[in-house]
């Protein structure tokens, strides 16, 4: 900012303060970059200024004094410019520019000579660079007797600090609540405190007397004494471990240790420092909690987090240490050395290793359920731990361990390079163990077990992969009848896995709208026009392509889902049915107008069955006798009225019932007369003789006296598998009333049918 005194640059170009400012910009160029000042260029400027107008009025002032020259060059230090060449620079600046600008300029009446006005300059000039000197001098000075009272104040400052630490350094040392000592490059014990002699018995003469070369401890890490060595040689300043020690009693002190180089000021090692943590209860405490998470409470066995352990140990693939490799490197390269000069020290080349291999036995209690039921959980945890007993006596030899899963559920674990044979054998132990009866409450109980095996060679799965194996093979055997041993099959493990994998994918293949419905053409047998249509659901599944029915109804009635999936399959064939009668009505198709749907045994058991179906009937405008319900003969059999009652209202509103796979479920014929069905649909294997020629004559007469008993209770019959034009021809002949096979068309969409439908029509 311009101060206010100076005249506008506009109006007065070549004013004085103009040009006294011209001045300041050339003396703050040359000097600035010299200066160890903290203020900016136009900021030093600005401090300039008043000094150049001290020079300039002393170089008019009509009685001439030097002094303020003097001034002008002690505040030049003052502003920290104290480095020669800003005074040197400063002068040459004065010498050639302070009259140019200051000089004619400020003196417009000439009252000064020229001569005058140099010869006052060079008198500025020497009285500025005797300030300059003076104020220099005093500054160093001033700091000279700064640093000698501050390096007095430090000394002594220094000095109590040293005793302070030794101070706190003893008091630390005294009453550390860890063990702390201190031995000689040679470890020789110098110093200990109290603490690390009681740690060690409290004697304290038997510790500064050891040598620390003595404390070697049969379970000291691999790697403790060769990085001690590297500390003692400085090619390291600490390490850190856990070390046991042995007591003066013998008993063993658990500790951490931090052992720490000491060196001189000049970098060369001195000491060693030890400093040790009594970790002994501590470990004590974490071995018993080890032994807690790792065993099972109520058996004592081994419980799953242990026998992971074991088997993930068991199953990582045999790797040879470095050390391993090279003995074996060298005996095959002197064997081979040996070879070729004919010498007999040559030993022969080593055998191959054997391959490390494991077997798993995975065993589940037949019926230890109906022990809890019926005599209470207090029993059955005594039966457990009674079969845990007898399971560890199975499982002595080396390699072998029994652990519990939980629950019933145990596993027994061999390992080495013959488990092919060993697992069956103790497979075979352990049924041979349960076989003993168990007295319990003053009864005795057999019990029986089901054994998965699992075997093979190590690296090749994971644990999570042999678990699963021995489990699916464990329900293989349950299967099977119980009380016996079943080895794994990767086959059935793999259908095992695809069936566990389409049941839990059930649930949303629905909401994804992965099911859809393929129709199959139902025939009049005796001019072969198309009389209907059954439904048959398929599953569209992302990985596995399209499924059939049998792949997943069962899982559907097992999980619940087939009463959402079946009235969804209700629905949707109820809406093609009213679809194909619309476009009979138009006369765009000439049938069929009747949709068969099938029904399983879960959906008969479930209360909403008729109330379903009559809604979707009425919503979506089909009428009932348009329905066909398809049941299987074994979901009757045995029937009670409970059962029956939902299938004889829905038969009442004029919905047909057939009778789906007659002939397989061993029926009462009699009891036709009391089931609600209008349909048998007489199953394929009934109809397979007719196929050869000629037909068999047996079949014949089995369809024949079917048909008729099937009409004489006014029921129609339907034949199912129809695969030739002879055997169609067959059961024309014998009576029956529709059929459906791959003779007639296989399941397909609905247009499908339009084209069977037309060519009836023509």
């Amino acid at each position: 900012m311009v101060p206010a005194e100076v005249p506008d640059a506009e109006a007065e170009p070549d004013g004085l303060e103009d040009r006294l400012r011209r001045f300041v910009t050339i003396w703050s160029r040359a000097i600035f970059p010299a200066t160890a000042t903290s203020l900016t260029r136009p900021e030093f400027e600005r401090h300039l200024l008043p000094l150049a107008r001290s020079l300039r009025d002393a170089l008019h002032d009509r009685i001439f004094d030097a002094t303020p020259a003097h001034g002008v060059g002690a505040a030049l230090v003052g502003a920290h410019c104290t480095d020669p060449d800003a005074l040197a620079r400063s002068l040459g600046v004065v010498d050639a520019y302070l009259v140019l600008y200051c000089g004619e300029a400020a003196d417009p009446a000439g009252e000064l000579a020229a001569d005058e006005l140099r010869s006052r300059c060079a008198r500025l000039q020497a009285t500025f660079a005797a300030g300059f000197a003076q104020a220099l001098r005093e500054r160093t000075l001033a700091e000279q007797e700064a640093i000698a009272r501050s390096a007095l104040a430090a000394r002594g400052a220094a000095e109590d600090a040293l005793h302070a630490t030794e101070a706190r350094f003893r008091a630390v040392f005294e009453g550390a609540a860890i063990g702390i000592g201190i031995a000689d490059l040679d470890g020789r014990v110098l110093e200990v405190n109290d603490t690390l002699t009681r740690m060690f018995g409290g004697l304290e003469h038997h510790v500064r007397s050891r040598n620390v070369s003595e404390w070697v401890h049969p379970d000291d890490a691999p790697q403790v004494w060769g990085m001690y060595k590297e500390l003692i040689r400085g090619e390291r300043d600490n390490f850190r471990t856990e070390k046991p020690f042995f007591r003066n009693d013998g008993t063993v002190l658990w500790t951490n240790l931090t052992v720490s180089l000491l060196r001189d000021v000049d970098g060369v090692p001195q000491y060693q420092l030890a400093l040790l943590e009594d970790t002994t209860e501590r470990r004590l405490l974490t071995l018993r909690l080890r032994y807690e998470a790792t065993h099972d409470a109520l058996t004592g066995l081994p419980n799953r987090t242990l026998f992971f352990e074991r088997l993930e140990k068991a199953l990582a693939p045999a790797r040879e240490t470095p050390k391993d490799a090279a003995k074996d490197e060298a005996k095959s390269d002197g064997a081979k050395d040996g070879a070729k000069s004919g010498t007999k020290e040559a030993g022969p080349v080593p055998a191959p290793r054997p391959a490390a291999r494991f077997g798993l036995c995975y065993l589940d209690l037949d019926g230890f359920k109906a022990i809890n039921d019926s005599l209470g959980h207090s029993a059955g945890d005594r039966m457990l731990v009674e079969v845990a007993d007898r399971l560890q006596s199975c499982a002595t030899a080396p390699g072998e361990m029994v652990a519990r899963l939980g629950g019933d559920e145990f596993v027994a674990l061999t390992t080495g390079p013959d488990t092919q044979r060993e697992v069956g054998e103790l497979a075979a132990r352990i049924l041979g163990a349960l076989a003993t009866p168990i007295s319990l409450d003053g009864r005795e109980f057999t019990v029986r077990g089901s054994i998965g095996i699992v075997e093979g060679k190590a690296g090749e799965s994971t644990a999570a992969e042999v678990l699963r194996s021995a489990d699916i093979t464990m329900y293989r055997a349950k299967s099977a009848g119980g009380n016996r041993f079943e080895h794994a099959d990767a086959e059935a493990d793999a259908r095992a896995i695809t069936r566990h994998g389409l049941t839990t994918s059930l649930p949303t293949a629905l909401e994804r709208g992965e099911f859809f419905i393929e129709y199959q053409p139902l025939v009049h047998l005796a001019d072969g026009t198309v009389h209907g249509a059954e439904a048959l659901v398929r599953w569209s599944h992302p990985t596995h392509g399209v499924l059939s029915p049998d792949r997943f109804i069962p899982l559907a009635e097992h999980t619940g889902l087939i009463v959402p999936l079946g009235r969804w399959v209700l629905e949707q064939s109820v809406l093609q049915a009213r679809a194909w009668q619309e476009e009979l009505a138009a006369g765009t198709f000439a049938g069929p107008v009747r949709i068969n749907v099938n029904l399983s045994p879960a959906q008969l058991h479930h209360p909403g069955l008729v109330a379903d179906t009559v809604e979707v009937l009425e919503r979506i405008g089909l009428p009932p006798g348009s329905l066909c319900l398809e049941v299987t003969e074994s979901a009757l059999i045995g029937a009670d009225e409970d059962l029956l009652k939902p299938l004889r209202q829905l038969a009442e509103m004029g919905v047909d019932i057939a009778l789906d796979d007659f002939g397989t479920g061993y029926s009462n014929l009699a009891n036709l007369r009391r089931l609600p069905v209008s349909v048998l649909k007489l199953d394929r294997s009934f109809t397979q003789g007719m196929q050869q020629h000629p037909a068999d004559p047996v079949d014949l007469k089995i369809v024949e006296g079917i048909v008729s008993l099937a009409h004489g209770l006014e029921l129609g019959v339907t034949v199912e598998g129809v695969e030739t034009g002879a055997q169609a021809e067959h059961l024309r002949r014998l009576g029956c009333d529709t059929a459906q096979g791959w003779y007639y068309a296989r399941p397909g969409p609905p247009e499908m049918l339009h084209t069977l439908s037309m060519a009836d029509a023509v």
